[in-house]
C-alpha cells in the first residue's frame, strides 16, 4: 500500500531526500571512480592473462550533452556486438563494482567463449537530484545514437539494465516505439538484437499484491519506491498521479498502444524478476501486455524462485557465478549463437 503521506508531508520529505541523496553520493565513489578503480584492479590481478589485457583499459567517451559519458568494458574497436548497459540505483546511487563484474562475466566473457567479440558501453548518466526526468532518458538516446553513428548496426546492439536502469532501458524502447515529446528521436531501419530487464521498475503504482506479500522480505518496499519517485520526478511527485508528460517514465502506466511496435524495435526481450520481490507483479504484467500485443514475439520471462530484488548485482558484488548470472549468460549465449545473429 502507498504510505499515507499528505501533500505537505511529501514536500517536506522531498526536501529531506534531496539532502539525503547528496549524502549518499558524497559517501559513495562516483560512477567514473568506480569504473576506473575496477578496470585497474582487474588488470592488476590479471597481468598474465593476455585476453584480459587486450580487452580492458580505462576508456571514457564524453557524449554531446557534456554531462554523460560512455565507459567502455571490452574491446570496442573489435566488437561484433555492443551492450548498452544502464545501471540501477534508484537514479541516486552511482554504479557499483558488481555491475562491472556482471558485465564482464556475462557479456564480454560469453562473447569470448563463443567467438563473438562483445564490448559493453556503460552509460554514466546524471544522477538525481542534479538532473530529474527526462534527462536520463535523453542521455540514453544520445548514447544509442553515438553507437549507431559509429556504424554499429541495430542488429548488433543489445540494451538493458537493472532496477532503475531496467526502467530506463524500457523507457528507451518505448520511446523508440512512440516518441516522447522534447526527446530526440531515432528511426531504426531494423530491430535491435535484444533487451534485458533485471528487476525493472515499470509502474508508478505500489498497490500490487507483491508489494504486500514481499514488502517485509525484499530490500525495497512501497515506501522506498515512493521516495524514489520523488528523487526522479521532483516536486511533481507530490501528486498521487504523475503529470501526463511524465507517464512515459513508467512503461506500463502510459498508453500501451506503443507495444504493438516493439517487434520493429527489438528482436528479443529477457525479463528477470525474483519471486520474493515487490516489483514481481508489475514485471509479470509488462510481459503479459507485450505478449498480448504481439503473440509471436520472442519474450522470455524468468521468474526466479527464492530471489529478491536485483540478486544478479549481489552476485557481481560478491564476485560469484550464481544462478542469476548463469541464467543471463545462457540468454546472451542464445542470442549470439542463434543462426544469423552475427552481423
Amino acid at each position: 500500500m502507498n504510505p499515507p503521506f499528505t501533500t505537505a508531508e511529501k514536500v517536506l520529505l522531498l526536501i529531506r531526500l534531496i539532502f539525503l541523496s547528496r549524502q549518499i553520493q558524497y559517501l559513495s565513489p562516483t560512477t567514473r571512480k568506480t569504473y576506473t578503480t575496477w578496470v585497474r584492479q582487474r588488470l592488476s590481478k590479471s597481468h598474465s592473462d593476455a585476453s584480459v589485457q587486450a580487452r580492458l583499459k580505462v576508456e571514457i567517451e564524453p557524449l554531446t550533452d557534456e554531462r554523460s559519458s560512455i565507459l567502455w568494458v571490452g574491446d570496442c574497436r573489435k566488437a561484433k556486438k555492443v551492450v548498452l548497459f544502464l545501471h540501477g540505483g534508484g537514479y541516486v546511487v552511482p554504479l557499483l563494482p558488481g555491475h562491472l563484474e556482471w558485465c564482464w562475466r556475462t557479456y564480454v566473457s560469453v562473447g569470448m567463449e563463443n567467438g563473438v567479440e562483445t564490448a559493453v558501453a556503460v552509460l554514466e548518466y546524471t544522477l538525481c537530484p542534479e538532473a530529474l526526468y527526462p534527462v536520463q532518458l535523453r542521455q540514453a538516446v544520445v548514447a544509442l545514437a553515438r553507437l549507431l553513428d559509429y556504424g554499429i548496426r541495430p542488429r548488433d546492439i543489445i540494451i538493458g539494465g537493472d532496477s532503475a536502469g531496467g526502467n530506463l532501458a524500457a523507457q528507451l524502447v518505448s520511446h523508440l516505439c512512440e516518441a516522447v515529446p522534447l526527446i530526440p528521436t531515432i528511426v531504426l531501419d531494423e530491430p535491435l538484437a535484444g533487451m534485458f530487464l533485471v528487476s525493472p521498475r515499470l509502474s508508478n503504482k505500489t498497490t500490487d499484491e507483491s508489494f504486500v506479500h514481499n514488502g517485509w522480505i525484499d530490500m525495497i518496499s512501497a515506501e522506498t519506491v515512493t521516495k524514489s519517485n520523488m528523487y526522479y520526478l521532483g516536486l511533481s511527485a507530490v501528486a498521487d498521479c504523475p503529470a501526463k508528460s511524465q507517464m512515459a517514465a513508467f512503461p506500463i502506466d502510459r498508453d500501451l498502444a506503443y507495444m504493438r511496435r516493439m517487434p520493429l524495435i527489438v528482436k528479443a526481450v529477457y525479463l528477470t524478476v525474483g519471486n520474493e520481490e515487490v516489483l514481481r507483479d508489475q514485471v509479470i504484467r509488462y510481459a503479459s501486455e507485450v505478449r498480448r500485443a504481439n503473440p509471436r514475439f520472442e519474450l522470455r520471462l524468468d521468474l526466479q524462485e527464492r530471489m529478491a530484488h536485483d540478486f544478479i548485482l549481489l552476485e557481481g558484488q560478491n564476485r560469484t557465478m550464481g544462478k542469476c548470472m548463469l541464467a543471463m549468460r545462457q540468454w546472451y549465449k542464445g542470442l549470439l549463437t542463434e543462426k544469423g545473429s552475427v552481423g
